[in-house]
């Protein structure tokens, strides 16, 4: 499958994996306590801490200093021997989280020719959330003269069946282990296998044929962005510019086309698929439940609720559009009423939590069905800001595996 090749992947050879694999640097952004205590365990330790930029850190005006930091950390763990190297193989990997769940996934690059967040596009591999422009600048800064990547991304594919990712897992005991081990700040434990790449493209070839007309319509679309957008946006964007300055012939296996992701299977169990509520602060609660009953309609419903009051209004039995119709509904209100505001609430008991002690009104917002994810891309592009999380906050993806950039 062109969209995914064999490059080389960078694995660490270190002693202690527990502290070179940290969460992924869009995690905790608002709690400095996490990252100082995780700096604080790993100590002198080779980790991947030292490679990344912790985005809660991001509007401390340091950042020219950071980033020449983690260049010379990069070149200091290339040149020291912290990676060792596997030729032409891709990393089967299972990912046991401290909330029960259980996800497999292969680690693989994957070609940035073939990945748009625009609609409508052709591509390979479509966003699913709108990229928002000004958040790639500061991250392409932290690219431009990287030596290295390490992936948090996840693409999912639409594999109902369980045919590409799953029978490599049911031979796990027959593969290489690379690793075993516990994550560090309760991420659960993380295990990888050794694949040979081209028995994992001939399988993606082959999913590929299969979910062609799955949609209604004839179609490449095969990976959708599940985690990570912004950094495959930013991935992308250093390649365009990398590429000006390249032949054709240049172009195509220069190591910065090809982005290192995690391929996960939208089917695994592991996978769960949890709803983002809204509080909407600042409203008259009749007025505002006025507002979204007159605005909104369908044959399922949808449940808002205040400290004191329940409401029960008619909303579009697709999830995936009654979670983007019922956004429009708020954005509308909220532009026409200067006091009013949102937040994007995780957890059904933070919301009542949050209706207990404040003025306002809760939206229980429904959750995306799994069976709806891609058919809604191919015809509307990408969902809704804030349309579903992808577990907990250390259930995102933990760095570990590398590739080189330049």
């Amino acid at each position: 499958m062109k969209t995914v090749r064999p490059f080389d992947i960078l694995l660490p050879d270190v002693a202690e994996p527990e502290k070179f694999a940290v969460v992924s640097c869009d995690q905790f952004t608002s709690q400095r306590d996490y990252w100082e205590k995780l700096a604080a365990s790993i100590g002198d330790a080779p980790s991947a801490l030292r490679l990344i930029f912790p985005e809660v850190y991001l509007e401390d005006g340091d950042a020219k200093s950071r980033i020449d930091e983690i260049n010379s950390a990069m070149r200091k763990y290339l040149d020291g021997g912290v990676f060792r190297t596997l030729k032409d193989s891709f990393v089967l990997v299972r990912r046991e989280t401290a909330y029960g769940n259980t996800r497999i996934g292969i680690v693989a690059p994957v070609d940035l020719e073939e990945y748009s967040y625009v609609h409508p596009t052709e591509a390979t591999i479509r966003a699913t959330e709108g990229v928002v422009a000004n958040r790639i600048p500061p991250r392409l800064a932290i690219r431009e003269n990287a030596l290295i990547e390490l992936p948090h991304v996840i693409l999912l594919l639409d594999d109902r069946d369980k045919t590409v990712i799953e029978p490599f897992y049911k031979k796990r005991h027959e593969l290489e282990k690379l690793y075993d081990f516990d994550l560090n700040m309760n991420g659960g434990h993380l295990t990888g296998w050794r694949l040979d790449a081209s028995e994992v493209m001939d399988k993606l070839d082959i999913h590929a044929k299969n979910v062609k007309g799955l949609y209604g319509v004839d179609t490449d679309f095969v990976f959708a962005v599940g985690d990570g957008n912004h950094s495959l946006a930013t991935a992308q964007a250093h390649w365009k510019n990398v590429r000006k300055n390249l032949s054709p012939e240049e172009r195509e296996n220069h190591p910065a086309r090809y982005a290192l992701v995690e391929i996960e299977n939208l089917h695994c169990d592991g996978i769960v698929f949890e709803p983002i509520h809204r509080f909407v602060f600042g409203v008259d609660d009749a007025d505002f439940v006025l507002h979204m009953s007159t605005s909104l309609r369908g044959e399922s419903r949808l449940k808002m609720f205040t400290t004191n009051m329940e409401y029960t209004i008619a909303v579009n039995s697709n999830s995936a559009e009654a979670i983007a119709e019922v956004q429009d509904a708020i954005d509308a209100y909220v532009s026409a009423h200067p006091g009013a505001s949102v937040d994007y609430i995780h957890g059904l008991e933070n919301l009542h939590r949050i209706a207990d002690v404040s003025d306002g009104v809760a939206v229980q917002m429904p959750c995306i069905e799994k069976t709806e994810l891609f058919g809604y891309v191919v015809e509307h592009g990408n969902l809704c800001r804030k349309a579903f999380s992808m577990g907990e906050a250390e259930e995102k993806r933990y760095y570990f595996e590398a590739k080189k950039i330049k």
